[in-house]
This record gives C-alpha cells, sequence and structure tokens, in this order.
C-alpha cells in the first residue's frame, strides 16, 4: 500500500530554506526560476514537529554526533570508573567510520541516527572492553575499529519508526543501513518567482533625545538587508506502508519469523506514523527566518492517494507551464486548477489505481477533481486515512 500527499501552499513574503549565501533556494524548472524548499529542510521540520513527536512519544531515535557522550553517561550510571569511562567515550568517535578512527573532539566523524538500542549495543562492548581492561592506559590501547566490529548486530536489532520512515546511511558496522519507506520531494513554486531584497537598519534607542548627534553617531548603527520572496509551492510526500512496516519487524532485511503479535504491532505503529506524517505535513512550516517574516500559512489544498501498490506519481509536472494570475483566478486558484486538470489527466491516461483519494480544500469549494471525494477538515481526512490503513485494504470513493 502506497500512501501520496499532495499539498499546494502559499507563503507571504519570507526566507524558508537558505543557501549558503543566505539566499533563499531556488531552481530553474520548466525553463523558469522556481522557489525552492529542499526536502532535507521539509523532513526535519516535519521530524522535529511537537505534531511528530507528541504522536510518536517513545517510538523515536536521535539524530547526532554525541555518541560518545551518551555512551560515557550511561557507563558512568552502571557504575564505571571515571577514567574508563573517559576513554570508552573516546573509542566511541571512532564509531561511524570503517577506519574507526579516534577524535578529540568527543564526537563521531559523520552525524548518525541512533536507536537507545543502539546506544546500548555500543555501550555494552565498551563497558566489557572497559572491565576486561586492568587500567586505562591498557584500555586505551584497544583500536576502537576492533570494538566497533564486537558492536556489529547479532540477529535482529529493533529500530524506531523515524529510522524506518526517513532512512539511514551509516559507513560502520555497529548499525544497520535502513532503506527510507518514505520519500519527499523538493517543494517547488507553482509560478516564476523573483526574489527581493528587504533593507533595514537598527538604532540606538538612547540617541533618542539628544540634542545633537555628532558626526561619528549620525544615523543607523546597523546597515543590512536580508533576501527574500513569496511563492506558492507544490509539495510531495509518498509513503511506503507495507515498506516502513517491513522497516519495523527486519523483514527487509531478510528476517524470516516474524510473530504475528509483532507484525500486528508493527502495522499499527507504521499508521500512527503515516498519519503523524500527514498532519505535521500540512501543519508544519520550516523555522527558516521566521522571526523576521512570520510566514505561517496553512495549506489551501492536500490531496491524498492511496493506491494498492507501489507506483508513485509525481503531480509536479502540472507547473512545467508556470501558473499566472487573471482576472478570474489569482495565483493560488490558478494552481488549483492546473493541478486538478493535471491528475485527470494522468488518472485517465495512464489507468493510475487510486481507490482511495481525498481532497482536502476549504477555502476553494468550486475546485473538483474527478473521482476525489471531499473531506470537511483535517481531523476528517486524517481519521479516514487511518481507517483505511488499519485495515490493510482500500475503501470506496467519497463521492
Amino acid at each position: 500500500m502506497l500512501i501520496e500527499i499532495h499539498v499546494l501552499q502559499n507563503h507571504a513574503p519570507s526566507n524558508l530554506n537558505r543557501d549558503d549565501t543566505g539566499s533563499p533556494k531556488e531552481c530553474v524548472f520548466g525553463g523558469v526560476k522556481r522557489a525552492r524548499i529542499s526536502s532535507q529542510c521539509l523532513k526535519r521540520s516535519i521530524r522535529r514537529s511537537g505534531i511528530f513527536q507528541d504522536a510518536l512519544e517513545g517510538s523515536l531515535g536521535t539524530r547526532t554526533r554525541q555518541l560518545p557522550e551518551m555512551v560515557r553517561e550511561r557507563l558512568h550510571k552502571d557504575g564505571i570508573a571515571p577514567d574508563l569511562a573517559e576513554v570508552a567515550a573516546k573509542k566511541a568517535t571512532g564509531f561511524g567510520t570503517k577506519e574507526g578512527k579516534e577524535r578529540e573532539d568527543l564526537r563521531t566523524a559523520q552525524t548518525m541516527f541512533l536507536t537507545d538500542a543502539d546506544v546500548d549495543a555500543v555501550t555494552k562492548v565498551l563497558r566489557n572492553a572497559a572491565t576486561e581492561a586492568s587500567n586505562a592506559q591498557e584500555f586505551d590501547k584497544v583500536p576502537a575499529k576492533e570494538l566497533q566490529a564486537k558492536a556489529q548486530q547479532a540477529g535482529f536489532r529493533p529500530i524506531t519508526v523515524d529510522i524506518g520512515l526517513f532512512g539511514r546511511m551509516t559507513t560502520s558496522q555497529a548499525f544497520r543501513d535502513v532503506e527510507a519507506a518514505a520519500q519527499v520531494a523538493h517543494a517547488l513554486s507553482t509560478h516564476k518567482v523573483d526574489h527581493e531584497f528587504d533593507y533595514f537598519t537598527a538604532v540606538d534607542d538612547l540617541k533618542e533625545g539628544q540634542e545633537e548627534d555628532t558626526e561619528e553617531d549620525a544615523g543607523a548603527d546597523m546597515l543590512g538587508d536580508v533576501e527574500y520572496n513569496s511563492a506558492c509551492y507544490y509539495k510531495y510526500f509518498s509513503i511506503d506502508l507495507d515498506g516502513l512496516c517491513d522497516n519495523l519487524t527486519g523483514k527487509s532485511i531478510g528476517r524470516k519469523e516474524i510473530p504475528a503479535e509483532e507484525a500486528a504491532a508493527a502495522r499499527a505503529l507504521a499508521t500512527r506514523a503515516t498519519a503523524a506524517l500527514l498532519r505535521a505535513a500540512v501543519m508544519t512550516t520550516p523555522s527558516g527566518k521566521q522571526n523576521t517574516f512570520a510566514a505561517h500559512q496553512l495549506p489551501a489544498a492536500v490531496l491524498v492517494e492511496v493506491r494498492p501498490y507501489h507506483l508513485p506519481v509525481s503531480y509536479a509536472n502540472a507547473f512545467v507551464d508556470p501558473a499566472r494570475t487573471s482576472r478570474d483566478a489569482d495565483l493560488v486558484k490558478a494552481s488549483l486548477h492546473k493541478l486538478a486538470a493535471h491528475v485527470e489527466v494522468l488518472t485517465d491516461g495512464f489507468n493510475l489505481p487510486s481507490e482511495v483519494r481525498l481532497l482536502l480544500c476549504p477555502q476553494y469549494a468550486d475546485v473538483q477533481i474527478k473521482d476525489v471525494g471531499r473531506v470537511p477538515d483535517l481531523k476528517t481526512l486524517c481519521q479516514r486515512l487511518e481507517s483505511v490503513m488499519a485495515a490493510g485494504r482500500q475503501g470506496g470513493h467519497d463521492g
């Protein structure tokens, strides 16, 4: 079962996702410049949102370079001597690379997505090595690469649902790679975009009321500018529900015997996670320059499709010819009409199977998509999706 989420969201002036120069990210699509929000930015804003965190509390991992600090803290709690715990933390800095090269800053070389089970496994290996060593000097002679090999997974080690969704890639034997069950496209503006600049100044409050400024103190204390744009974005997300369940149970790495109770629990968690991702994708906005622009606008439309098998289809090509305002339609409405027409053409022309197709579009009641049922609110949309996923099958249309 494949769940696809299509979102149209118009933002007021903003700089939600910056490049290395501080400018809003952009790209060329359809021969013209578009505003862009990277998939990495969207995924992080969803994963770190309160909506996602609260819905999946206790089932999430941590993306960090601070594995050594986490190991040291656990060893301290286990009663390992401070000097041995310090050496263990240094050894943990070598985890995450094939060479096992240790670092002085007590950070791993790469940022890794870790579960409590991963940290426990590493801690156990280092605890055993610390216990076997007669002193810290002897422990320090043990290569980190050798310790990392001992932390290699023996059998199935459960992963968290966020790792199952967004994947994990490391160069360490201690942690298995995970193929992401969710795909997130870069958000693109449905129209041509031009960047603008906000020129700003800062003035010393205490200078007010002074009889006369010296030439040195005259004018603003700081001058600057920030680049921004305003754009209506098309966002696309897909979640392979069966792939997520396989990640959670270990079936994706060849685990054969999976108890029915465990499979059912994985299915329930995957269903809850997908619904949480939908809510977070709709309600969460990237945090870039929000203190300056406060561009907190909700989507104009959310289209959710459930396909019986893995056949992802993005509708980004609806906007190859950029959307434009007209006498009869603003930019958002013009984008909606383009999206609706494109969905119908592709669905009919390629006989796309999509037994459940739901549209949340509260502001534009006149926008219709053939064979797509409208829902009145986000709560109903999530409930409908959860019921379909929990049943493991698709229901009928909503007329």
